[in-house]
């Protein structure tokens, strides 16, 4: 499957954006999740959600202002990022994976597909 990432964009603090990744096939079949690159920074786990998007994982520290969500029909798994704080700039990947367990979700190597990434750029 392929995934494009979009949504990002420069917003001011305070502000919110929702990312999409669109997949050219059957996301359905992948637990997909997002990672965030800071500038200078490794990338960094942001959210995943499994198949059947009953089952969603968070990094604590980004718990109460990024949510994720899937729409199978349209092949497409969201971000939603509020009240954006300047340390949220970043590139924001997604990524899908069809061997994710609860174990393994927030390692980059349980993903074997990844979108080019989308600009999130936080003024303060």
């Amino acid at each position: 499957v392929q995934l494009q990432a979009s949504g990002g964009g420069l917003v001011q603090a305070g502000g919110s954006l929702r990312l999409s990744c669109a997949a050219s096939g059957r996301i359905s079949r992948y637990a997909v999740a997002w990672f965030r690159r800071a500038p200078g920074m490794d990338r960094q786990f942001v959210a995943a959600i499994n198949r059947s998007g009953g089952k969603i994982y968070e990094e604590d520290s980004m718990k109460g202002r990024f949510t994720i969500s899937r729409d199978s029909a349209a092949n497409t798994v969201y971000l939603q990022i509020d009240n954006l704080r300047p340390e949220d700039t970043g590139v924001y990947y997604c990524a899908a994976g069809a061997s994710v367990i609860s174990s393994n979700v927030a390692n980059q190597n349980a993903y074997s597909n990844w979108g080019q990434g989308t600009q999130v750029t936080v003024s303060s």
